[in-house]
């Protein structure tokens, strides 16, 4: 049998015997972990013939496999993959620059993908297991993670890992993109400022996790910003008065869940000026209007949704889910909360762009009244690019904000 062949075979044995090693009274450095490993690999190289490069990539794949996420680590720190799709243990798909191919490595047992999962909750404080199979979580680098478990998930393990870049994205990477144009972007910018609550919706993939970052570096340094999430994810910049909280499951050692809606009233009395809650998606949509109707100017949010006009509706079902109110009453909430609807799409050449800024005129006649101040208008296609810009259709209508934060209207 050649070497070649046994490769996994020497992977497995050099591994088993680091961990025996390992002095579990102590704490191990990496740096020892790397030793160890290298003076097995050296013995192995003399008996095997294998080269310097075949060495160096064995000793990280068994350095990954003891202290970091095995096979996934590799996909981890590229920065070329947004998105790990992990169908069990037989096929792993990555997304790279909006579109999607099989990786060519797989977990070769699902007690090693078991274990990676195990990790990956275990250092957010979360749990999984067929009790309670499904969590949301997230790594070290801010990497947002699903999980699904049996019974729920028929064909083993079910992981997506969310990657975010490094640096966060700056509106000024979104107009060098084409995803958003100057002048709208500067008109955003005054809104924020000024105050303006801002609802960002779109579909999934749409980008906007990352237009709410790059939204909030307008926040002024001075304001005391809360932010809320169920997987902490977002990357503020620039802010020192900063309030990040997280939701939490309920677990086995009696510890109740804590809930987005828990958090958006306990944020109410910790002085925000701002709230901003990474994703409404349920009934804490009423806790997040009234924060809004309160006096909380300036607060941002995202939801999915096809549609400005979609996202509003999908707001009025996500109040009622968690309150009882005549209909007109929650339309008139929404049209005195929500300032402006600002939507995503993913075109077919997956690029992400704004489709659509909606202001939200008011409340007549039952219905929530809006004007479009911007709109995508596509302009054909070229070598596979989607064509088009974002057009100014309208002028904004309620300028009081503006006028009163000393912003030009």
């Amino acid at each position: 049998m050649g070497c070649n062949t046994k490769y996994e075979e020497w992977r497995q044995r050099i591994a088993n015997s680091v961990r025996g090693c390992i002095d579990l009274s102590r704490e191990v450095s990496d740096e020892e972990i790397q030793e160890m490993i290298d003076s097995q690999i050296v013995g192995l190289g003399r008996i095997c013939g294998l080269s310097l490069a075949q060495r160096q990539e064995l000793g990280k794949s068994i350095f990954y496999s003891i202290r970091k996420m095995d096979i996934l680590q590799e996909l981890i720190d590229s920065n070329d993959v947004t998105e790990i799709m992990i169908n069990g243990t037989e096929n792993i798909f990555i997304e790279k620059a909006g579109h999607i191919y099989e990786w060519d490595k797989q977990f070769d047992t699902q007690d090693k993908l078991e274990d990676v999962i195990q990790q990956i909750v275990a250092k957010c404080n979360r749990a999984v297991n067929e009790a309670s199979p499904i969590v949301d979580a997230r790594l070290e680098n801010g990497a947002r993670v699903n999980i699904v478990l049996a019974p729920v998930a028929l064909n083993g393990p079910i992981v997506t890992i969310r990657r975010f870049p490094d640096k966060p994205i700056l509106m000024e990477d979104l107009i060098r993109f084409g995803s958003i144009t100057a002048e709208a972007a500067a008109e955003l910018a005054k809104l924020v400022r000024a105050g303006y609550n801002i609802f960002i919706s779109g579909g999934t993939g749409s980008g906007k996790t990352t237009f709410l970052n790059a939204l909030s570096h307008d926040i002024p340094k001075s304001e005391r910003i809360i932010t809320i999430e169920d997987a902490a994810e977002l990357q503020l910049q620039g802010i020192p008065n900063l309030v990040r909280l997280e939701t939490r499951n309920a677990n086995a050692e009696g510890a109740k869940a804590i809930t987005i809606r828990d958090l958006i009233k306990s944020s109410l009395r910790m002085r925000p000026d701002r709230i901003i809650v990474g994703e409404v998606r349920g009934s804490e949509a009423i806790d997040m209007l009234q924060a809004l109707n309160t006096g909380h100017d300036g607060s941002l949010s995202t939801g999915h949704a096809n549609s400005a006009r979609d996202m509003l509706s999908r707001l009025e079902t996500m109040i009622l889910m968690g309150m009882e109110l005549p209909l007109a009453a929650v339309r008139r909430q929404i049209a005195s909360g929500v300032d402006v609807i600002v939507h995503l799409g993913r075109l077919r050449d997956k690029s992400r762009r704004v489709m659509e800024i909606t202001e939200i005129i008011g409340f007549a006649d039952g219905e929530i009244v809006t004007k479009p101040v911007y709109q995508f208008a596509e302009n054909g296609e070229e070598k596979g690019r989607v064509l088009g810009s974002l057009e100014k259709v309208g002028a904004l209508t309620h300028t009081e904000k503006l006028f009163a934060a000393g912003e030009d209207v």
